[in-house]
């Protein structure tokens, strides 16, 4: 059996004290996920890893958080192509922040965080940077 990945995390907005503006920049983002491909036969990112709130009406200082997470076999090996899907799919949204946690059986946990340089991204904007940090919290002991 080939070891386990687990990929999970959440995409934030900001908050906003203009509820329309709210509900727009939700409705872009839902188009984006809804956009994706059926994960059947995608490797990578598909729509139904993705999961929000469905209420727009969620009041102006609810920020929207659409959380993830899927299985895969030792995506490890392809998580540089992995990365470039993910950050394909935040150049469409409106965000603040991204966390995506990998643990790995062999390899232990790595945690990437997304920031935009000015605290937040609106679609197709080109300000943003990633860190990752390496947790050995698990892992096989040979």
């Amino acid at each position: 059996m080939e070891p386990e990945s687990i990929v999970y995390g959440c995409i934030r907005d900001w908050p906003s004290a203009e509820p329309e503006e709210s509900r727009q920049r939700r409705r872009v983002n839902l188009a984006a996920l809804n956009a994706l491909p059926q994960r059947e036969g995608w490797p990578f990112i598909g729509r139904e890893m993705f999961s929000y709130c469905q209420r727009e009406d969620e009041g102006p200082h609810q920020t929207q958080v659409i959380h993830f997470g899927a299985s895969y076999r030792t995506i490890e090996y392809e998580w540089a192509l992995w990365v470039r899907h993910f950050e394909a799919l935040l150049d469409e949204l409106y965000w603040t922040s991204a966390v995506v946690h990998l643990e790995t059986e062999l390899n232990g946990t790595h945690t990437f965080r997304w920031e935009t340089e000015t605290g937040s991204h609106s679609p197709h904007q080109r300000n943003v940077r990633m860190r990752c940090a390496w947790e050995r919290e698990s892992g096989v002991l040979g």
